[in-house]
């Protein structure tokens, strides 16, 4: 065993000197290899049975990686991308503000995931933000970006295609503020496009940022909730949400009590995503878990929330 160490450190030495030739792209490829032959990462649970393409566990108190399998390649984040979207909004709006929801909230695919807005709906910001979290509505999150663009820009006549590269900017550089530089987002909703992209590791860095902010875990905890809409016929009419995340679905064969959210993903080319938190004991870990299948993402999460909340470290007394 020493002597594979030694060996591995001194072609660590060369890969450093050839990575200095070759660029970031042979760095990363050498980290990886040097990552599965001494361990490098600091990850410390077993690997066994995970399926995803790329996954992480970090605690969140601390950042400590527990667990990790292509963390760092480009990964499409589906609608995980909602969890930046949310945040967002929480950080740079008013959870009481009412918003008028327009025409952004017409499909822009025929198979997306909807919370069922109409134009002319008007419901507060955190409701929206539920709307969009809970059922993955990409309505509502375009509702967001329009809102919180047009906020950011100061104009209210702002278009909504415009409203929304304005948002997108915001993304990128909050993004790129908790640590997530090898993300490039360009919609609030996680639509597939080719330069949409992010990393098991930057989602991680977002997911933790948002777990920090006290509106947006309330948010993401609910297995449903109950948002109110006036409308000019019915002031006081009500929408029904109910959060796709089966984590937090009592009762359903995938449910796990010390569950804590965050977010789902999927479209054909991101396959099945997860973004997952879980405390037990004062302990909190945060599972990115992407490119998984149907069958496969949530016994992945399971597996890794459960071994996490064993590995993270207790809080300080």
């Amino acid at each position: 065993m020493k002597r594979l160490t030694v060996a591995a450190l001194g072609i660590a030495l060369l890969i450093l000197v050839a990575g200095n030739t070759f660029g970031e792209e042979y760095m990363s490829k050498a980290k990886r290899w040097m990552d599965r032959t001494i361990g490098g990462g600091g990850a410390i649970l077993a690997s066994d049975g995970i399926q995803a393409s790329h996954a992480l566990v970090i605690d969140a108190a601390n950042g400590k990686t527990l667990y990790s399998k292509n963390e760092r390649e480009r990964a499409y984040p589906a609608s995980t991308t909602k969890i930046l979207t949310g945040l967002l909004a929480l950080e740079l709006g008013k959870p009481d503000e009412l918003v008028t929801v327009g025409e952004e909230v017409a499909p822009e695919d025929p198979e997306e995931s909807r919370a069922g807005l109409r134009p002319g709906q008007r419901l507060k910001l955190f409701d929206l933000v539920e709307a969009a979290l809970l059922p993955s509505g990409n309505d509502a999150a375009r509702s967001i970006a329009v809102y919180i663009g047009r906020k950011a820009a100061g104009n209210p006549k702002l278009g909504i295609r415009e409203a929304q590269l304005e948002f997108v900017k915001l993304m990128n550089k909050r993004a790129k503020k908790a640590g997530a530089t090898h993300s490039n987002f360009v919609n609030a909703t996680g639509l597939h496009e080719r330069k949409h992209y992010s990393t098991a590791q930057d989602l991680a860095l977002i997911a933790k940022e948002a777990m920090n902010n006290k509106l947006f875990r309330q948010a993401v905890q609910p297995a449903s909730y109950t948002a109110a809409v006036q409308t000019s016929a019915n002031p006081s009419a009500k929408l029904q949400l109910t959060n796709t995340n089966l984590l937090l679905q009592p009762g359903g064969a995938n449910y796990l009590k010390e569950a804590t959210g965050i977010k789902t993903g999927f479209t054909d080319q991101a396959g099945y995503c997860l973004v997952s938190s879980a405390s037990k004991d004062g302990k909190q870990v945060i599972v990115v878990v992407l490119q998984s299948t149907n069958k496969d993402v949530y016994p992945d999460a399971r597996k890794l929330l459960q071994q996490g909340l064993e590995k993270a470290s207790r809080p300080a007394k």
